[in-house]
Parts: C-alpha cells; sequence; structure tokens
C-alpha cells in the first residue's frame, strides 16, 4: 500500500445524522476521489459516475480480494459477494430465483402484521427507541418469514453480526474469528435442516441453494452453500434496520411530509425510492484494483481498495437535482441504493416490501411523530442510525 500519499479525509470522526452529507458534498467538489490512510490506506468514489463506473468494471475493480473496508481477515471466500463474474453468476441465480419480486410478494400481509405488532408497545408507553425497538427487530423477524425460521435464531444471528461489525471496526481478530465461527455455525445447522427437510426451491432460498448445488455441470460444494447462506442472513438484517431508523428521522423532522402521506397512501412507493436515495445504508463495500488505473483524475495502482460511497453518489448535484431534498415527484430516480452491475443487491424488491409496511403502519397508527433526542449513527461500517428516540401520538380510535 502506498504510504507517500497526503490523506485527503478520515472516515473514522464521529458523525452526527447529517454530517456525512456535509462531508461528501465537499469532497464531490473539491476531491472527488479521495485517498483515506485510515484502515491501512484505501481510495473511496463519491461521485454518481465514477461508483457506477467502479461497480459494472468487474475486470478493472474486483470484488474478490478485499470487498469491504476495513479488511476483513477470512478463512475463505464467502459467495457471492467474494466472486466475480462468471463465476459469481452460479451463486446468485439462486438467490435471485426467490428474492424476485413475484417471489416475495406473498409476505406483503406477514411483513404489515409484523409492522403493526412491533409498534404497539411503543404506541402505549408513547415513544421509545425506533432504531432498537422497531427496526433492528422487524428487520430480523422480516427475514426469518423469508427464511421461515424462528425469530429468535434470526435475531441471534443479528447480535452476533453486530458483535463482528464492531471486532471489525476495532480490528480485534480474536473476536472477529469467533463473531465469524458462530456465524458459520448457525447457516450450517440452517443448511443441514433444508436438506433434510426441503422447502419450495421457488421461495426458500437454502432449498433453491441445495438444488443449485446438485448441478452436475457446475455443482456448489457443500462449504460454499453454507458461506453464501451466512453472508446473506446478515446483510439481509442489516441494511433494512440501517434504513429504516434513516427514514424514522427524516419523517419525524417533517410533519407535513408525514401529514401528506397519511392522506396519500398512494404515494408511498415514490416515499420509499426517495428514502432509499438519500439514506441508501452502505459505503464500507469496495473493489480491488487489478491494475493501474485513471478514476476521477487520479491514479489509483493495481492492488490498491476503492470504496462505493452510493450515500453521496445518491445526491451526487450532476445527476439528481436538489439532491437534499426528498421530492415525491422525482422522474427518474435512478438510485443506487441497491448498487449496480453483477453484485446489484439481490433483495432489492424484499427491501422495498419492509420500508412500506414498515412506513405504513408508523404513519397510520400515529397522529404525530416527533423526535424525543439526540439520534445516535453507527460508525463507519453501517451507514444509518443506531438510536432513535422518538415521541409518538397515537391516532384517534386508532
Amino acid at each position: 500500500m502506498t504510504a507517500e500519499r497526503p490523506s485527503d479525509w478520515d472516515p473514522r470522526l464521529p458523525e452526527t445524522f447529517d454530517s456525512s452529507h456535509e462531508v461528501y458534498a465537499g469532497l464531490r467538489r473539491r476531491c472527488p476521489v479521495p485517498w483515506s490512510d485510515a484502515y491501512g490506506g484505501f481510495w473511496a468514489v463519491t461521485r454518481y459516475e465514477d461508483v457506477v463506473r467502479v461497480a459494472r468494471d468487474s475486470d478493472t475493480f474486483s470484488t474478490a480480494v478485499q470487498n469491504v473496508v476495513p479488511h476483513v481477515p477470512r478463512s475463505a471466500r464467502r459467495p457471492p459477494l467474494h466472486y466475480d463474474p462468471p463465476e459469481h453468476g452460479v451463486y446468485r441465480a439462486p438467490l435471485d430465483r426467490v428474492m424476485s419480486r413475484a417471489a416475495v410478494r406473498r409476505l406483503a400481509p406477514a411483513f404489515a402484521e409484523a409492522a403493526h405488532e412491533l409498534l404497539r408497545p411503543m404506541l402505549e408507553r408513547g415513544g421509545g427507541d425506533y432504531s432498537a425497538e422497531f427496526a433492528l427487530p422487524f428487520a430480523a423477524q422480516c427475514f426469518a418469514l423469508f427464511l421461515d425460521l424462528p425469530v429468535e435464531r434470526v435475531l441471534e444471528i443479528r447480535r452476533i453480526g453486530v458483535e463482528y461489525s464492531f471486532a471489525i471496526q476495532d480490528m480485534d481478530r480474536p473476536r472477529i474469528r469467533a463473531a465469524s465461527d458462530e456465524l458459520y455455525g448457525i447457516a450450517r445447522r440452517i443448511v443441514d435442516e433444508r436438506r433434510r427437510d426441503p422447502g419450495d426451491p421457488d421461495t426458500d432460498m437454502v432449498t433453491s441453494l441445495l438444488e443449485a448445488a446438485r448441478d452436475p455441470d457446475r455443482p456448489i460444494p457443500d462449504d460454499l452453500v453454507v458461506g453464501t447462506v451466512r453472508q446473506t442472513i446478515v446483510a439481509g438484517i442489516g441494511a433494512p434496520h440501517a434504513v429504516l431508523g434513516s427514514a424514522a428521522v427524516h419523517l419525524a423532522r417533517d410533519p407535513d411530509l408525514q401529514q401528506r402521506l397519511r392522506e396519500r397512501p398512494d404515494l408511498m412507493p415514490n416515499a420509499v425510492e426517495e428514502m432509499l436515495r438519500l439514506y441508501a445504508p452502505y459505503r464500507v463495500f469496495a473493489r480491488t484494483a487489478t491494475r493501474d488505473v485513471e478514476l476521477g483524475g487520479r491514479t489509483v495502482r493495481a492492488g490498491e481498495p476503492v470504496t462505493m460511497l452510493f450515500p453521496s453518489a445518491n445526491r451526487d448535484e450532476a445527476v439528481f437535482a436538489d439532491p437534499h431534498r426528498l421530492d415525491l415527484d422525482r422522474r427518474p430516480n435512478r438510485h443506487l441504493a441497491f448498487g449496480r452491475g453483477a453484485h446489484r443487491c439481490p433483495g432489492s424488491a424484499m427491501a422495498r416490501l419492509e420500508m412500506a409496511a414498515a412506513l405504513r403502519a408508523l404513519l397510520d397508527t400515529t397522529a404525530r411523530v416527533a423526535l424525543d433526542g439526540e439520534v445516535e449513527m453507527f460508525n463507519w461500517l453501517e451507514f444509518g442510525p443506531r438510536s432513535v428516540p422518538l415521541r409518538l401520538t397515537a391516532r384517534a380510535g386508532g
């Protein structure tokens, strides 16, 4: 890694709910491809065009070497995230099969029921920590419904996932190894259970993977089936948790938007897209340059990691008019909350379903939502609030 290069920014600085967007806007103006000496050194792309280029060009920017910042020591690659095309497609196809819009829409009533059930205690008390008391258990319950698992097991996965994330932040290798081993153990038990008692491969993710694993032309080894499950369940809970917390803060600070969405429920899909654009939950996903390449006027050397700052790209003034404003009439809205290229998030349809159910429940059961304290943010590894204190005024007759 190059040591003589001056650092352009420090991603480790404490953040408020709005501060990172101010930092990213400044970087887009003065230094759109900054270098940071944090976490061993890495590049970041802040502009929409550069993020799309890095995400799509798998030949130049590989995901098979270092795909997150900070670098996470691992004993083995976990598909599909750690594989480039065409190998990546072997693992991605079974996920796409069960996560399509047609496959997940059956879950809408169950997601709505879960949202109302989890909000009820907060409504009865007049408020609480939306992130901890609603967003986290709701994201876990939705993924439990998708995987047909007991909620308690998914909550355990999330608990270990949080420990894993902070161990990585601290680069505490023994804690990283211990948490990773626990996650693998849980994934292995899930796979073993589905092998004994398979579900429908058109709707059950693990069964779909196990069916694909038996393809005589491109078989998937058992340990990589387990690795795929382990990778997916962590990402499938963490991202909705983060973005739902951000959406709740935005709504709490905009009573007029709350009321408009209560009166016009048909606008909820537009609101979801804008929330995703404004508060894309990921910024640590990286690619590694396979050769020396120019990017935004900077020379990235072969072997150097490049992170894609999706929250910054989604507010790029060159692409989105008045980018910091939530615009329910924004057309087109080609945000990058789910990425681009081969590694575009397979769970986009389910994420939209979750967000619509959660926000609809929050607005339908309240007359007013307001902040009730300071919002506390996660560290660099997850982009969103870890604590969202809300005051809830229940809807009359609700």
